[in-house]
């Protein structure tokens, strides 16, 4: 009886489906261009290198991050389908219980597999606009209610709650103009139709070292790589203006638990030893900031609980 018992576990790998035999959908949530889209394209190919599988990135986007969310939620949990979400995946769901309607996806019904990022943002402006400090834009902003525009990823996206704290530590008001996307609402910017954004390091990155836009400030504790000149608001006086747009990666939340920890061990490897993987997102402006088990389980619910006070401070938007 003793040497079947020992046999059991064997048996039961034995008969385990092998995973993956076909290619995982990634899925983001936004258009191209933007914070998410930004980390998961290196992402998804050091994946393949590592899965010996395709590991395809597909721009989902709609509500501000909702559809795609919402479609992972929504997936068959047998590991084919994955989301590289951002920190907006808490607040969406609340912001639909603001507006009166019932959320197309809750978070628990998506399992955090690892944090890969964690950025604050930045507060970026055209070079030719006529701010060159944030001194000098929140002034503007005080003579001219209601005249600066902003834009973000969509109503009660990363991008406008980041705004949002900021206009409520500054008094001022400013003009919310959402889009489908942070990579649109970036684009809108260079074209100039934009006065400001509160963007992802990455995607700024290299705009502002081409002389195309102008930082002004950005949201974390600390100055970011890149943005070395660029002061934080709570250097500035701005104490409780602090926010960051992480990048984590998500499964259906009944997806098995063995897929699940083969995906965190590749994650968690790529992320600690793939030098090509941390070359692409460093250039990106976006380092890897790896978390998972526990760790990113207990950040996930924090940071999540913190934003969606956020969100529930900016209420309703018509």
């Amino acid at each position: 009886m003793a040497a079947l018992g020992a046999l059991a576990p064997l048996s039961a790998r034995a008969q385990a489906p092998a995973w993956p035999t076909r290619a995982i959908q990634m899925i983001v949530a936004f258009p191209p261009g933007g914070q998410a889209d930004v980390t998961a394209r290196p992402l998804a190919s050091a994946l393949e290198r590592v899965l010996g599988q395709a590991v395809p990135v597909v721009n989902r986007a709609g509500a501000g991050g909702i559809v795609g969310s919402a479609s992972v939620a929504r997936a068959a949990p047998d590991g084919y389908t994955s989301l590289l979400a951002l920190s907006s995946l808490a607040m969406l769901p609340e912001s639909e219980r603001i507006q009166g309607r019932v959320p197309a996806y809750t978070v628990e019904q998506l399992a955090p597999v690892a944090r890969i990022t964690a950025d604050p943002t930045v507060l970026v402006v055209p070079a030719n606009s006529p701010w060159r400090s944030i001194e000098e834009f929140v002034a503007d902003a005080k003579r001219r209610p209601g005249a600066i525009t902003y834009g973000s990823a969509g109503n009660y996206s990363t991008l406008h709650v980041a705004m949002a704290m900021l206009t409520g530590a500054a008094g001022i008001d400013l003009l919310h103009v959402p889009f489908q996307g942070g990579g649109p609402a970036l684009t809108a910017l260079l074209s100039g139709t934009l006065d400001a954004l509160a963007s992802g390091p990455g995607p700024a990155l290299s705009h502002v070292k081409e002389g195309r836009l102008r930082a002004l400030a950005s949201w974390g504790r600390e100055r970011i790589p890149g943005f070395e000149a660029v002061p934080t608001f709570i250097e500035l006086g701005y104490h409780d203006v602090e926010f960051y747009i992480w990048t984590g990666f998500f499964v259906p939340v009944a997806t098995p638990a063995p897929i699940q920890a083969r995906l965190r061990e590749a994650l968690r490897g790529l992320c600690e030893k793939d030098e090509g993987l941390r070359r692409a997102l460093d250039a990106a402006g976006s380092p890897i900031a790896y978390q998972d088990g526990e760790a990113f389980e207990r950040f996930f619910r924090e940071d999540s609980a913190r934003l969606v006070r956020a969100v529930q401070r900016i209420g309703k938007v018509d």
